[in-house]
């Protein structure tokens, strides 16, 4: 039996459908932010390097995707469906990878600030754009399963 404390009814659940929605959403979202601005800065820095490095930028970032990233999505979501129904919104992922995105978050800005030319950092947000993308197909489909079972129940 869980204890509830007092403000316990002022938290915002949510189902894990709506977990697994919002953490699929999330990853889309940044990963098309961070592949649009930085294929623009990629582009408009294209004279600073080798043309090719945008194409490879993109394969990296797939390989990372495919290797790396589907394989942490397939863990959030697994953890969600664990935890089930009735958890705080912002449980979607654990405090431990909040840490992270906040960690890449203030690593981002650091690097915008002139740490490295705008060129470089498009292409490492190309890379990491591309991999969020590839790794959220899996919280996708984690999703469209978990739809499907709740529809079917």
């Amino acid at each position: 039996m869980r204890l509830h404390s007092p403000l316990e009814r002022y938290k915002p659940a949510a189902s894990a459908r709506t977990h697994l929605l919002l953490a699929a959403v999330l990853w889309t979202a940044v990963g098309t932010g961070l592949l649009s601005f930085g294929g623009r800065w990629a582009w408009a820095g294209r004279a600073s390097y080798p043309g090719w490095l945008l194409p490879l930028a993109g394969a990296a970032g797939a390989a990372k995707g495919y290797f790396v990233l589907t394989r942490s999505a397939g863990r959030i979501a697994r953890r969600i469906q664990a935890r089930g129904d009735g958890r705080c919104l912002g449980g979607f992922i654990s405090p431990l990878t909040w840490g992270l995105v906040v960690l890449m978050m203030g690593t981002g800005y650091i690097m915008r600030q002139g740490l490295m030319p705008r060129a470089v950092v498009g292409l490492l947000y190309v890379a990491i754009g591309v991999a969020l993308l590839i790794g959220s197909a899996r919280l996708w489909g984690a999703w469209r399963r978990h739809s499907v079972a709740f529809i079917e129940s």
